[in-house]
């Protein structure tokens, strides 16, 4: 059921001047007209363009229309040590694999555009938040343009554009109580590169097992068809997965934004960063887990949208602070999902911390050349702790809780005692 603008602002905090708030979600809630419709298309499909022009170009996902294409020909794909992905990968990659280089070039683009733009309709959907209004409409033009992770997915088709898309996805099914749909999205998009495996930590909070079952089976069962169709596969064991155990090799450690890979480069002994790494990740998995137990807390008395999506999001970065490699674009799976709660009371979006988290990423920063090409991955880094702190803050607060009322023997019943008693509502409890 889609919900009216008033719907979505009743209940928001009240800052300095709730009227200018009031009035600006107003207008962002309202429907798009067609100038910012054709904008927003104009963005996303000259980015497109751009990087399909460019000479540059190339898929990051090469190694795995390679690994297809040597399946084709009667080769195991996990010859080649760079092919880290299931035997279901294989599989998934097929028809790109089939398809030319000229085509690929222009197919890619505008492919990796719209799975997010996918992503990001979901997670509207998630926050009742209507498709066509100028939050929508114009958000996804504004992430496009200013993000640089979202151009540096496109110029090289990544496959966590599936991840971005399935995330939101996945979770806008598990809040309509359909767990079992969730975990067939949350399947496929492990199938194609098991980036959302952590997530199944949000089937066991919410003790779904139907639904970690089929996330668990569908791309078990995709892997082991794909395992019976190549020789070899037993190198998946034995050569595969210990190269990505030891985190590959110095080809992707430029742009590694893990805190094991960066905090070395900085001069910090590697066992205190491992170390280090590892409790904030387990910080991050006991915050996620505190989070999702917190159902009475601001924010939560919309239905659980927020509980939802900061649980799933709190989870994917503490993977990511460990993952060998975690790369700009990975902040793409939580990003859409952070930033559409913003119509929620308490969101990050509402804290101004939350958006100089996000300054490395902005594009039109002009930073110092010593940041750019093989050291942007100190920025990466800042981006990734900075959200994660702030996610891990919000999840350990202290919740507020109102007082029962309370009665003692020979006096009459109190209704209000001053002890809980309700503040006066302000003349407008809405703002953005």
């Amino acid at each position: 059921m889609r919900l009216r603008p008033g719907t979505l602002l009743r209940g928001w905090e009240t800052v300095r001047d709730p009227a200018f708030g009031h009035r600006l979600v107003v207008w962002l809630l309202r429907p798009a007209s067609g100038p910012w419709h054709a904008v927003a298309l104009a963005v996303v499909l000259g980015i497109a363009v751009s990087t399909s022009l460019r000479e540059n170009w190339g898929s990051d996902n090469a190694f795995v229309v390679k690994a297809a294409q040597t399946l084709l020909g009667g080769g195991s794909p996990y010859e080649d040590k760079r092919f880290l992905y299931l035997p279901s990968a294989v599989i998934m990659a097929v028809p790109e694999a089939l398809l030319p280089q000229p085509v690929l070039r222009w197919v890619l683009p505008p492919a990796m555009s719209v799975l997010l733009a996918v992503g990001w309709w979901a997670a509207l959907r998630l926050f009742s938040v209507p498709a066509r209004s100028r939050f929508a409409v114009g958000g996804f033009a504004a992430l496009a343009l200013a993000y640089k992770p979202y151009v540096n997915l496109v110029l090289i088709g990544n496959w966590t554009a599936i991840s971005a898309a399935a995330l939101p996805m996945a979770l806008l099914f598990a809040h309509r109580r359909s767990w079992a749909a969730a975990g067939l999205v949350v399947g496929l998009a492990i199938a194609c590169k098991p980036m959302l495996v952590p997530i199944g930590l949000l089937f066991v909070l919410a003790r779904q097992w139907r639904g970690l079952a089929v996330a668990v089976l569908v791309p078990l069962g995709v892997s082991l068809l794909g395992a019976l169709m190549m020789p070899s596969p037993t190198l998946f064991v034995t050569k595969t997965l210990p190269f990505l155990l030891r985190g590959q090799d110095a080809y992707a450690l430029p742009w590694d934004a893990s805190p094991i890979a960066v905090l070395p480069r900085l001069g910090v002994p590697e066992p205190v960063a491992v170390l280090l790494t590892g409790a904030g990740a387990l910080g991050g998995l006991v915050a996620a887990w505190r989070r999702w137990r917190r159902t009475d807390g601001p924010g939560d008395a919309d239905g659980g949208e927020l509980r939802l999506a900061e649980t799933a999001c709190m989870v994917m970065l503490a993977a990511f602070l460990v993952s060998r490699p975690s790369f700009d674009h990975y902040l793409l799976v939580v990003l859409p999902l952070l930033l559409a709660s913003a119509v929620r009371p308490g969101s990050m979006p509402r804290s101004p911390w939350f958006w100089l988290a996000l300054t490395p990423q902005v594009a039109l920063v002009p930073w110092p050349s010593e940041l750019a090409h093989k050291r942007r991955a100190f920025k990466d880094c800042a981006t990734l702790c900075g959200l994660a702190i702030m996610l891990v803050r919000r999840a350990l607060r202290s919740v507020r809780v109102t007082l029962d009322p309370v009665t003692t023997a020979g006096s009459p019943p109190r209704t209000e005692p001053e002890c809980a008693a309700t503040p006066a509502e302000s003349a407008s409890r809405t703002a953005f």
